[in-house]
């Protein structure tokens, strides 16, 4: 499959709205981009009902009893097919986790191949997490009605559950959404989780969303996205209530961005000094897996304002609300 056809499937995607049924329902779920605030309310509502079921004894809910999810992970994830995983099975469905390195794409098999064989199976959900942007909104295209499309991540383009999980956090912390102050941090340039964060928060009515990062990690244009733009972490982190870390994609970058890692940490690093211009009560987020060092300094990772462990743990009440929303939208 070549790239082109995934960028010009993720550009034309914007014409229409493959996520929604005829109604308006939840039929995939792709992007943030696109979907009305009462979808978005919706997950983080649905959530809440979620959050208490890691606490039973019976860590179950049979809302998924006698379904088959597909996890299909074209890269690697640890965090996010694990989350996906227990998600699946806390909802009592069947799952099936797919090594690609070690399937038959590495011989040779397409992509189409491999989900047509998988609905052969009876697979009722794919999560999807693919190198190019694109790939989750081309294989919701070409599956049977009643299978569903979740995209766990595909190239720069979206990370909606992510972005879903993380606004969750901030909702239970910071409940007053209007009135908040919301700042990323870092490499914005290569970041699908930033692209569908900005979308959610500005979907979700937050007034005020910033970007700090060095010009050679923002994205041209990147403010008509309706943030504001800072080159400076004094002032982007001035008054802030929220303040989003970014991972270094490193993977990702081709050709000298940064002087160096130490250079990076100096200037964008999160530590307690430059914190400590944010609000007093101000949350500390990160999608992770964290650079301790680079990107955030230890103490601020671990420490009282830190909600990066609380992200992981409602992730999983997040992916669950995706899941059960689109099973009962058949």
């Amino acid at each position: 499959m070549r790239k082109a056809v995934f960028i010009s499937l993720w550009k034309k995607a914007k014409m229409y709205n493959p996520q929604l049924t005829d109604d308006g329902k939840l039929k995939h779920l792709l992007s943030i981009e696109g979907l009305p605030k009462s979808i978005i309310t919706q997950i983080l509502d649905t959530a809440e009902s979620f959050v208490g079921v890691a606490e039973r004894e019976v860590k179950k809910v049979p809302l998924l009893r006698g379904k088959t999810v597909c996890n299909i992970f074209f890269e690697n994830s640890t965090r996010t097919r694990t989350t996906f995983e227990i998600a699946a099975k806390r909802l009592s469905a069947d799952v099936i986790n797919l090594n690609v390195s070690t399937s038959s794409q590495s011989k040779g098999e397409t992509i189409l191949d491999t989900v047509d064989n998988l609905t052969a199976m009876h697979a009722d959900m794919f999560v999807i997490r693919h190198a190019q942007s694109g790939a989750a909104h081309f294989i919701a295209r070409h599956v049977k009605p009643h299978i569903h499309v979740i995209n766990a991540g595909d190239g720069r383009h979206a990370h909606p559950t992510q972005a879903l999980l993380d606004v969750f956090t901030i909702r239970r912390y910071k409940p007053e959404m209007h009135n908040l102050r919301v700042a990323l941090v870092g490499d914005v340039l290569h970041s699908r989780v930033a692209r569908s964060e900005i979308h959610a928060l500005t979907t979700l009515g937050v007034p005020e969303v910033r970007v700090i990062a060095p010009k050679t990690l923002l994205p041209e244009h990147v403010e008509k996205m309706g943030v504001h733009v800072y080159h400076d972490m004094a002032a982007g982190l001035k008054d802030v209530d929220v303040v989003m870390m970014l991972r270094l994609q490193n993977e990702r970058m081709t050709g000298a961005l940064l002087p160096s890692a130490q250079e990076y940490f100096k200037t964008f690093g999160l530590t307690q000094e430059k914190l400590a211009l944010a609000k007093p009560d101000a949350i500390v987020t990160h999608p992770g897996p964290m650079n301790r060092g680079i990107e955030i300094d230890s103490s601020v990772a671990d420490g009282r304002q830190s909600v990066i462990l609380p992200q992981v743990t409602y992730g999983i009440a997040v992916r669950m609300a995706v899941m059960s929303i689109l099973a009962g939208n058949n």
